[in-house]
């Protein structure tokens, strides 16, 4: 049986941790900006932080999962490994944007827009339920 636990929480953290869709923290004049589509590297490197802190909080700490099995005592770290690579990777305007704003592809834009986050999130959620749920990578600690 998969769990899809790991790859909803994943999927709900990239999107409201995006830098520019909801806030950018530093922004580019202020401390924090809200909703202004810019990104830098600070702010990705902030917001991978982050996400990287939320997803160990919501999948090693609180071990949240969607399947009837019993938890072992065992942390898993590949959900969180692979979502937290996977958002810096896929955080539109660092290495690409998908649709850029003039062409169809943008390389290292540090832009980004409300499509572009759609179809950023549509990329991740299918490579990590490929990576979860089609593969099941694990790395388990005691």
């Amino acid at each position: 049986m998969s769990d899809w636990g790991p790859v909803f929480v994943s999927m709900v953290l990239f999107i409201l941790l995006t830098p520019g869709l909801l806030f950018q923290l530093p922004g580019r004049s202020r401390c924090v900006e809200f909703g202004n589509f810019q990104t830098s590297g600070a702010a990705i490197l902030i917001h991978s932080l982050l996400y990287f802190a939320f997803i160990c909080v919501f999948l090693l700490a609180l071990k949240i999962k969607i399947l009837n099995i019993i938890v072992t005592l065992m942390a898993d770290w590949g959900p969180v490994v692979i979502a937290v690579v996977l958002f810096v990777l896929l955080s539109p305007g660092l290495l690409f944007q998908l649709p850029g704003r003039g062409r169809i592809v943008e390389f290292g834009s540090m832009h980004t827009s409300g499509v572009s986050i759609l179809v950023h999130a549509i990329l991740f959620f299918g490579l990590i339920t490929i990576f979860l749920i089609a593969i099941g990578v694990h790395i388990y600690t005691g």
